[in-house]
């Protein structure tokens, strides 16, 4: 499940006003409300609302200090649910959008919670019973990504994004975001940026793609199914092997690799699909051929890579004092050795 604490130092809502304005807005806040902060994410800051009658939501908003431009942009966020949670139900349903900045800060929304499971580098007592439990686990987060990649693309889910020219602009952009953060000289990035430019691939059709589907934004019921998909902040319509190279990223190899001091992906255990039944089952239960997904997959390290190093630039800047954060450098390195490995071997 979710950490949460009261709220971490720094990082406090002014509950008073927050109460008072969410007030004929959301049901409950009349009786009053207190907030707990959920730990896990390494962006932007959530927290859960509880109000006197019992009724529980979610609150979200971006970091402190300065940011990315176009990144952690919580309306967007909100209006990307509003259209998908009407064809995708494990989509949290969002209730307010409040974007005035003067009431805690920063734009802000409220989405619905939704009670479950999420896993990172345990298994709670409900999945412990055997190694078919993994595999079940692992069965559904990829049915779930190829539920998610068969959503019919109606008129407001188009509006989400441009697919024509997707992977062009996302190579483009994220170099340009890799050289707005970069701390030092990276070559290993260098080269991967350039080798994404020269090696474009074919895109199939269109869907909408999530574009950091992870087990840790997955919300799991105690009998394996999944309850709620969570952080749509980079969700767009564009190339949906674009989702899975990302996806890809963080199963069963990334934190080893990455030569951080991470702990092991929980993937790797005995039961879990492996990369290549992932991968199988994917194609399979999408009808999508996946026999260029290694270029997928140099992509989604790199994005990953560049999401890190943003968030260690913040840190080395004094924009967060979160400690998670001041080894990051090393994470970066590790996946840049990792894609530049991975691309040297796919030419």
């Amino acid at each position: 499940m979710h950490s949460r604490s009261t709220v971490r130092a720094g990082e406090e809502l002014p509950v008073e006003i927050l109460a008072d304005y969410l007030r004929g807005k959301i049901e409950g806040a009349e009786s009053g409300i207190t907030v707990e902060q959920f730990l896990e994410g390494h962006s932007n800051l959530t927290y859960l609302l509880l109000c006197g009658n019992g009724a529980k939501y979610v609150l979200r908003r971006g970091p402190l200090g300065p940011v990315a431009p176009k990144a952690h942009d919580m309306a967007r966020e909100f209006h990307v649910l509003d259209a998908v949670n009407h064809c995708f139900p494990e989509a949290p349903q969002p209730y307010h959008l409040c974007e005035d900045p003067e009431v805690i800060g920063a734009v802000f929304f409220v989405m619905e919670h939704r009670d479950g499971v999420i896993l990172r580098n345990e298994v709670p007592e409900p999945f412990r019973s055997s190694t078919d439990d993994a595999a079940r686990i692992s069965e559904a987060f990829i049915d779930c990504q190829v539920r998610l990649h068969a959503v019919d693309l109606k008129n407001d889910l188009r509006d989400l994004g441009k697919p024509e020219g997707f992977l062009e602009r996302q190579v483009h952009g994220w170099q340009e975001r890799w050289n707005r953060a970069r701390t030092q000289d990276l070559p290993d990035m260098d080269a991967v940026g350039t080798w994404l430019s020269y090696h474009l691939p074919l895109s199939p059709p269109a869907t909408v793609v999530h574009n950091d589907y992870k087990l840790d934004n997955v919300v799991f019921r105690s009998t394996g199914e999944i309850e709620a998909v969570l952080d749509w902040e980079m969700a767009t319509v564009g190339d949906p092997l674009a989702d899975v190279g990302l996806t890809l990223c963080y199963w069963a190899w990334t934190a080893a690799s990455a030569g951080s001091d991470v702990t092991p992906s929980l993937t790797s255990r005995p039961g879990w699909y492996s990369r290549d039944r992932f991968v199988e089952r994917y194609s399979r239960r999408s009808g999508r051929d996946l026999s260029g997904i290694v270029y997928y997959e140099v992509l989604g390290m790199y994005k990953l890579a560049v999401i890190l190093q943003q968030i260690y630039y913040r840190f080395l800047r004094g924009q967060t004092q979160d400690e998670r954060f001041r080894n990051f450098d090393r994470s970066v390195m590790g996946l840049a050795r990792q894609a530049a490995a991975l691309a040297e071997r796919r030419v």
